[in-house]
């Protein structure tokens, strides 16, 4: 039995392993499908609610693709721009941040510190930071050309999640048990993305608002990284932080940079620590290690869309983990809260 046992733990590694070298291999056309996935989750409270009040379902799929539309297709544009200028002035901006970090030099030596140009240039060369930031954001905009194919995938699935359920209890005589399983998922799912999305986009303005009042470059693009960092615990505010930081530091001097942590810590402290734990409630929440492995793995897979979706898609796992017996141990090593066994 133990090695019956150990071979099936052993064939389902295996599984692991061949599904993710194939959705490695499949990687151009796996992720505009989930970015679909994504919205499709985040638009269906809406579809519903128009067609509770007796929108019909093809009205009230045509109302939330031109939301979603005229929304996506402004963001879309204006980012597009601002990649494109921040590529453009990329070489400055490094040229600048790395005179300002020669500048510094005399007064690390005031303190006695052995450090040289050649040492720094070598081992800490912030234009480097600026470099990987550049190549993070081609990445960003090269997803934007998968816009329509995006939309036209979220079509299709608004479309069929209309009748999918009378489309199940015809093919499932008994199907009344999976259906109510399946609708408690999606609740949990639902909960968590509006959630944490309405969150993220309210820090995101916040934070384009912030940057704009301090006339830094660029502030839409830097808000839309702070939103989409959002997603990510512990880690994200952090990564979010540091190009806008950056650019502050060259752009506009020393003090300015310090109001820009100032209003990324106020903003992430009191959206962070305030707001969403009230909304988001227990349960909702994974482990700061499995966050961690899961920025790695899914960045991995899928490049920045990956360290962006990393949360939500490790989250639905978790959920759908819960939703078994036999399974949710697992899902509780995932979480961030030891359950209560006394009750």
């Amino acid at each position: 039995m133990a090695d019956n046992h150990g071979l099936k733990w052993l064939v389902g590694l295996a599984g692991v392993v061949v599904l993710l070298a194939g959705l490695k291999a499949a990687e151009a056309i796996v992720i505009p499908i989930m970015l679909a996935l994504f919205i499709a989750i985040i638009s269906t409270p809406f579809l519903r609610g128009l067609t509770r009040r007796g929108v019909p379902s093809y009205m009230a799929v045509l109302i939330v693709l031109f939301v979603l539309i005229i929304f996506g297709g402004a963001l879309g544009m204006i980012v597009s721009q601002s990649i494109d200028s921040f590529l453009t002035r990329m070489p400055q901006y490094q040229e600048r941040l790395q005179t300002l970090t020669v500048d510094w030099l005399p007064y690390l030596e005031r303190w006695d510190i052995p450090v040289n140009r050649d040492m720094v240039m070598n081992h800490f060369n912030p234009s480097q930071v600026m470099g990987l930031v550049g190549t993070t954001l081609s990445g960003i905009g090269s997803l934007l050309t998968n816009l329509f194919l995006v939309i036209f995938i979220v079509i299709f699935i608004l479309l069929e999640e209309a009748g999918f359920g009378d489309k199940v209890k015809a093919a499932l005589p008994n199907a009344e048990k999976s259906i109510r399983d399946a609708q408690g998922f999606m609740k949990q799912v639902n909960q968590y993305l509006m959630i944490k999305t309405t969150i993220s986009f309210i820090t995101g303005a916040l934070v384009t608002l912030w940057l704009w009042w301090l006339d830094v470059d660029f502030p839409v693009l830097w808000g839309l990284i702070a939103m989409l960092m959002n997603y990510i615990p512990n880690v994200g505010s952090l990564i979010a932080a540091v190009p806008a930081v950056l650019l502050a530091l060259v752009q506009l001097g020393v003090t300015e940079a310090m109001f820009v942590v100032a209003g990324y810590i106020a903003v992430n402290m009191v959206m962070g620590n305030l707001i969403e734990p009230r909304f988001m409630g227990r349960g909702l929440g994974l482990s700061p290690l499995v966050v961690f492995l899961s920025l790695i793995l899914w960045g991995w897979l899928f490049g920045p869309v990956g360290m962006f979706l990393s949360i939500p898609l490790t989250m639905i796992v978790k959920i759908a983990l819960e939703q078994n017996e036999g399974t949710r141990w697992v899902a509780i090593l995932l979480g961030n809260e030891v359950p209560n066994t006394s009750e």
